[in-house]
This record gives structure tokens, C-alpha cells and sequence, in this order.
């Protein structure tokens, strides 16, 4: 029996699966707003919660924002800023006195999918996340690649590869604090950015794909933009990584024109004659994070 937790902004998650991958518990609760203090009690509570419902005492895994830094074993990068500079593996393990292994929230997810989902089999895995932000994960042979510096797979804060689509655009402001991050391109505020700076209508990306579907010809066009955009991010993973299979998860993975639309717009840049990537929509949905987290076991 494994337990994984997924931390975020807004609720955490916890699930328990068994050693089949079956879920045989699952437990949700609001994540407590800006205090640290207190989600470190929310998952001590879930944990021994679930440990009385199991009757065992499980492993636990936490997919968290952010990552822990190798220099000093604290949290940094989180967008829930209250987990920044914070001992949480360290505070968690105290608390619940048991070793408790922790990852990034897209690492966790490109493990779900490798494991036992889209990407199943695969010897390379590259897990994406598009949705409030943009981030990524690599599994090879079924095991997270963290790096020397704790961020292999950050290919959200890279730049993204310019093209006529950015040409005499200025390049828009990462919450990282640099300019022209693949984030701030392709996340889905940036959807809807983009099209507010094209038409000057201000619509959510669900209105945006919503009207396409309607046939509105501008919306259509911004998410032409969007897939434009994508395929020269991910052609630069291919280049780098060349992985088997490449898995989108978050709100704008939902789109199934993405995985038609994307693989043909970006053979011009990959450094390859052939190219046997296979762009694919996740198997486990929004449950891939916290089973992520589960198999970090």
C-alpha cells in the first residue's frame, strides 16, 4: 500500500492505491490559504486518517509546487509562496515519524503517466503541464530524473524559440521575473492574454475554446497561435531529450486538437529526418499528480 498527497493551491488530495495501482482511498479538503503551519497539519491529518481507515501504515509521497532545493533542503519556486524556504519533507516526516519522499507536482505527474498510463513502457517519458502554469517532468525506465540542480524538466522557464507569431510582440513578464518564459506563452492565462492582445475582447480560455467549437473565426485563431507556439516548444524537448512519448496534462490537455495539429507543425524544427515521438493525452487525467506522488514509492 502506498499513500501519495498532491499538494496545491487550493485543495490537497490524498490517495491510497494498493500494489496493483487501484485506489482504495481517496480523501479531499481545502488547502489552508497563505500558512504553512497549517498545511503541514492537513496532511498529517489526511495521513493518519487514511493510515486508520487502511489499518496499515503506508509510505507517503507529496507531489508539491515548487521543488526542494539540493543546497538547502528547503522549498523554493513554489507558487504557494507560504512553502518557500520551508523544511516541509523534513517538518512532514517529523511529524508523522516516518520517511516521507517528495517531488515536484510535473514530475509526479509524468511518473503516473510512465508508470501506468500514456506513456507506459516507454524508456523516456516527458510529461507536460499546461494549465494555470506550465511546467514538466522526465521519467526514464520508471524513475523521476531530478538533476544535479533539482530541475530537470523545467522546460516551462526556458525561452520560447522565437517565430512570426512573436515577431514584434513584447515578450511577456514570467512570475519568475524573466520575460518570454515558454509559461508565459503558453499557460492558460497566457491563451487568454494573447487573445485579449489580438482582438481586445478579454475571454477565459474555456470561452475561447468554447467559441471556437461555435466557429468564431479570432478565437480559432489564437489557439492556431497556441499550437504554433507548443510544437516549437516541445520540438526544442525532442532535440534535447528525444523522448519515446511526450504526455500534456492540465486544463488545455482536454483539447484533441492538440495531439493532431501539434505533431505536424513541428517537424520543421526538429533536427531529425524522422521523428518517432508520440504526443499523447493523459490516461489518469487530474489524478496523475497525486498517483505521481503514490509511486515516488
Amino acid at each position: 500500500m502506498r499513500i501519495g498527497i498532491d499538494l496545491g493551491g487550493t485543495k490537497t488530495e490524498l490517495v491510497a492505491l494498493d500494489a496493483a495501482g487501484a485506489a482504495v482511498l481517496r480523501r479531499r479538503a481545502p488547502t489552508p490559504a497563505g500558512d504553512y503551519a497549517a498545511t503541514v497539519g492537513l496532511i498529517v491529518r489526511l495521513v493518519r486518517e487514511a493510515d486508520a481507515a487502511l489499518g496499515v501504515c503506508a509510505p507517503v509521497g507529496i507531489g508539491t509546487p515548487g521543488s526542494v532545493s539540493p543546497l538547502t533542503g528547503r522549498m523554493r519556486n513554489a507558487n504557494s509562496l507560504c512553502l518557500n524556504g520551508q523544511p516541509l519533507r523534513e517538518d512532514v516526516a517529523a511529524a508523522l515519524g516516518r520517511d516521507v519522499r517528495l517531488a515536484n507536482d510535473a514530475n509526479c505527474f509524468a511518473l503516473s503517466e510512465a508508470v501506468d498510463g500514456a506513456g507506459r513502457g516507454a524508456p523516456v517519458v516527458f510529461g507536460v503541464i499546461l494549465g494555470t502554469g506550465v511546467g514538466g517532468g522526465v521519467v526514464i525506465d520508471g524513475k523521476v530524473l531530478a538533476g544535479a540542480c533539482g530541475v530537470a524538466g523545467e522546460w516551462g522557464h526556458n525561452p520560447l524559440p522565437a517565430g512570426p507569431d512573436t515577431e514584434g510582440l513584447a515578450l511577456p513578464l514570467c512570475y519568475c521575473g524573466r520575460r518570454g518564459c515558454i509559461e508565459s506563452w503558453l499557460s492558460g492565462p497566457a491563451l487568454a492574454a494573447d487573445h485579449l492582445r489580438a482582438t481586445g475582447e478579454a475571454v477565459t480560455p474555456e470561452q475561447i475554446v468554447a467559441r471556437v467549437a461555435a466557429g468564431d473565426a479570432a478565437c480559432d485563431a489564437s489557439l492556431v497561435r497556441h499550437e504554433t507556439r507548443l510544437a516549437r516548444a516541445l520540438a526544442g524537448v525532442i532535440n534535447l531529450l528525444d523522448p519515446h512519448v511526450i504526455v500534456l496534462g492540465g486544463g488545455l490537455s482536454a483539447l484533441p486538437r492538440l495531439y493532431e495539429r501539434v505533431p505536424r507543425l513541428w517537424g520543421p524544427h526538429v533536427f531529425s529526418d524522422h521523428i518517432a515521438t508520440r504526443l499523447l493525452p493523459p490516461v489518469h487525467g487530474d489524478a496523475s499528480g497525486v498517483r505521481g506522488a503514490a509511486w515516488l514509492w
